[in-house]
């Protein structure tokens, strides 16, 4: 076991543009400039409905309220993926946070093993357990039972993906001998998102973190937890991670060397603010393009 993180070179760290709270028409454009420009990935939201009053509070804010507003568009983010995979060529995509235990595991299975295959293999899961209550309800979710049931589902996911054959003896999820085609020509790497000791345990099992909005130092923290709860030899955690108090090249740089892997980011909003239009995002990714990534890659 090791109690370190693993430093990132900085001029590997990854940079993802944020797809939440923008228009479903101006996705594909903004993915084609993300792809042309040099980014890496564009992180997907999911909620299947805003419903207008819940009692459920939302986690990640002070108030308890949500940081959105009824008006906001929530795409289905398996059906974005494919359709932005054909208008880009490099271009990844991963949910930030897909909530698995909201829906029947074989049908996510075949939603997200369906984008990998016509994206040539550029999808990542991004999960959690979900936090509304009401939108479990309305889905027909035990939402007391979601921790259990993501745990089995994440582990059913896999095999779906990878084995021809699969059968499942699971307290939640049981099938006889199945088969799911077509299968995803890559393994799908899973990212677990939260903040809880349970979080980052699962997060550990599989394939990295995903975060919520956070400082650097608070980032580092986590990547070095991911790594000591790792094997030695196990392949790095990835340490997806969206910082609240990185502005420029060097910020970034501390971040990797601390073992952020990934930065999820809407560079528009440091130029134009949250309600930039089309043309200010699109020239947001061109100035944050010079001021940090090109910096960083030399």
């Amino acid at each position: 076991m090791t109690d370190a993180p693993v430093a990132v070179a900085p001029e590997l760290l990854r940079f993802a543009v944020v797809a939440a709270f923008v228009p479903t028409a101006e996705l594909a454009p903004l993915a084609r400039a993300a792809d042309e420009l040099g980014y890496d990935a564009l992180c997907l939201g999911d909620h299947v409905v805003d419903l207008e009053t819940i009692e459920t509070p939302y986690p990640y804010s002070s108030s308890g309220e949500r940081r959105w507003d009824t008006a906001m568009e929530w795409p289905d983010p398996w059906v974005m993926a494919g359709n932005l995979a054909a208008v880009t060529q490099r271009l990844s995509f991963f949910t930030s946070i897909y909530v698995t235990a909201m829906r029947n595991p074989y049908v996510v299975a075949k939603a997200v093993g369906t984008a990998a295959v016509v994206s040539g293999g550029r999808v990542k899961l991004g999960v959690g357990v979900g936090w509304c209550r009401e939108e479990f309800e309305l889905l027909e979710a035990d939402f007391s039972t979601r921790g259990k049931r993501t745990d089995e589902a994440l582990a059913l996911l896999r095999r779906l993906w990878t084995e021809p054959w699969v059968s499942s003896e699971g307290p939640f999820y049981p099938a006889p001998r199945l088969t799911m085609r077509p299968m995803p020509p890559v393994e799908v790497p899973i990212l677990v998102g939260g903040l809880s000791d349970v979080a980052i345990r699962r997060a550990a099992r599989h394939d990295g973190w995903i975060s919520d909005i956070m400082p650097t130092d608070d980032a580092i923290a986590v990547a070095g937890r991911l790594a000591a709860l790792r094997d030695a030899d196990a392949p790095r955690a990835e340490v997806v991670v969206a910082l609240n108090d990185a502005l420029v090249a060097d910020d970034f740089a501390r971040a990797a060397v601390g073992g952020v892997t990934e930065v999820m980011t809407q560079p528009w909003y440091y130029y134009h603010g949250r309600d930039a239009s089309l043309e200010q995002k699109i020239d947001g990714l061109e100035r944050f393009k010079r001021d940090v990534l090109d910096p960083l890659r030399g």
